[in-house]
């Protein structure tokens, strides 16, 4: 399936591609990771990761409305069974409401014999370089362009998530930075630090693909300290750790980033759990490689 997301995305198919998050053999598991979309991070696909059913039905919704501005295909990652096999209510938008959300799609590329097109065919260095280049500056529009869409919905269900949330990151000296089911457990997580009279918040990375950068460098606040987790790709550590990385290195202000391999295939992260996690890396100086922790 690998080279037909770069298709997709190379054709500039608006595909929406719901993902279960689980994780990939070998050894044979059911349990939720998200290594398996997060290999999948420079196909040219918008990625989204949820964290709950009512987020995953309304992400899908914004996400056909993204895609088809920009012509690229889209992903909305939900975790296995935390998310995927929980029962919860869901408010199912009625159609009226998303057919006055989502305006008439017309492709511009399409089987019509009144416009002949030709498709699939060899092209050159020169008008592949173009067409890559063509994606990328699509790909660059997609952070202003899922905000607006998550505004718009707001105003229209109340429901909205933003392309990353900040949970009581005002006066934060230490973040964490997670996504998709993880978030509720470090809400609570960040509870009982501020409890305990720590200056701790949480950022909630929803869009990963494109990461908006701008919004992750202005989300942490004061931030010193970033607790990044749980995602894992073999021999380069956390996905999101390389990610904060990229981001917040360079600025006017480098915080201490630690990457924390935590949850990997399925295993139960607490709230008591991260807890121990921040206290471990409180005094910690930050290693350049993902720390596994459990």
């Amino acid at each position: 399936m690998h080279e037909l997301l770069h298709y997709a995305s190379g054709a500039r198919a608006p595909i929406v591609m719901a993902n279960v998050n689980r994780t990939v053999a070998s050894p044979w598991a059911f349990w939720p990771d998200q290594t398996d979309s997060l290999s999948q991070r420079d196909t040219g696909w918008i990625q989204y990761y949820v964290e709950s059913a009512q987020e995953a039905l309304d992400t899908v919704i914004q996400a056909y409305r993204v895609a088809e501005q920009v012509l690229v295909p889209a992903m909305v990652n939900l975790d296995a069974f935390y998310v995927s096999h929980a029962m919860e209510p869901v408010l199912i938008p009625s159609q009226e409401l998303v057919d006055g959300y989502l305006p008439a799609f017309d492709p511009p590329h399409k089987l019509d014999t009144d416009h002949v097109e030709s498709w699939g065919n060899v092209v050159s260095q020169e008008m592949f370089f173009r067409h890559r280049q063509d994606l990328g500056e699509a790909m660059a529009r997609v952070p202003s362009l899922a905000a607006q869409a998550d505004h718009e919905w707001a105003q229209r269900t109340s429901r909205s998530y933003g392309v990353i949330e900040r949970y009581r990151c005002d006066g934060a000296r230490t973040v964490i930075v997670t996504m998709g089911s993880m978030c509720g457990t470090a809400r609570d997580a960040v509870d009982l630090l501020r409890e305990a009279g720590q200056a701790v918040g949480l950022v909630k990375v929803r869009l990963f693909r494109p990461l908006p950068m701008a919004a992750c460098r202005g989300a942490g606040g004061r931030g010193r300290r970033h607790c990044a987790g749980p995602q894992l790709f073999p021999g380069h550590g956390g996905v999101l750790h390389q990610e904060l990385r990229a981001a917040l290195y360079g600025g006017a202000v480098t915080p201490r980033i630690h990457g924390l391999l935590a949850g990997v295939g399925g295993v139960n992260v607490s709230p008591l759990k991260i807890v121990e996690f921040v206290n471990q890396t409180r005094h910690a100086e930050p290693l350049a490689e993902s720390q596994w922790v459990r």
